[in-house]
């Protein structure tokens, strides 16, 4: 899998991307992260990529030639690939979405910043995607949610009970129960005597009755 991620501000992935579960796969070859700064796109001398928009109003927009041109550089021939512009008026990003995009060989993420982009960018996009219902300053968090749990989906990058518990969740299943680790006692709340119990079957029945009392 090839993430292209366009975006102005491709310093800020590099830590996230580069530990943890994410930085692994890439290290294992099992995904390909690409930063494509939109920035480098510009014609003009400043690099400008963002304009105001017709007819009046506040803030900017980037600019749509700009941005049609870093897509085109971000695209790869005969991959099965999806472009999705992440927006918050855009279908709401969840585990269902994530599954259907491992079904591609390639996502390129679209950055939005500023007030947003200029419209037409709709004609050359598969989709738009929102992870919730708030302003953010850009779409590079976005971006990383998408790229985050996209990867975890795809086959071999989880060791095999991560995988597990993902799958059961994309079924519907419920194995959030509370956990504890050392120490027993702490400030008056104690880990329960069940748990210290060693009976593996009652330690089952009780974590599937928490599991349901939390629900989802």
């Amino acid at each position: 899998m090839v993430f292209s991620i366009l975006t102005l501000f491709p310093e800020v992935f590099k830590p996230i991307f580069s530990s943890s579960i994410i930085g692994r796969a890439q290290r294992k070859k099992q995904i390909t992260i690409r930063l494509i700064n939109i920035r480098h796109f510009a014609s003009d001398s400043h690099h400008t990529v963002d304009d105001a928009p017709y007819g009046g109003g506040t803030g900017m927009l980037l600019k749509i030639n700009v941005l049609y041109e870093a897509l085109q550089s971000a695209k790869i021939k005969k991959s099965k690939e999806r472009i999705i512009l992440l927006d918050p008026t855009g279908d709401l990003f969840n585990h269902s979405k994530a599954l259907q995009m491992t079904k591609f060989d390639h996502l390129i993420l679209i950055c939005g910043h500023y007030e947003g982009v200029d419209y037409r960018i709709n004609h050359f996009i598969d989709e738009k995607l929102s992870i919730g219902r708030y302003i953010l300053t850009g779409g590079e968090i976005p971006a990383m949610v998408v790229s985050d749990v996209v990867t975890r989906l795809l086959p071999g990058v989880l060791k095999k009970e991560q995988a597990v518990r993902d799958e059961s969740f994309s079924e519907g299943e419920n194995l959030e129960f509370p956990q504890f680790t050392r120490p027993e006692k702490y400030r008056g709340h104690n880990v329960p005597p069940i748990l210290l119990s060693g009976d593996h079957q009652k330690i089952a029945q009780w974590r599937q009755k928490e599991a349901r009392k939390r629900g989802l």
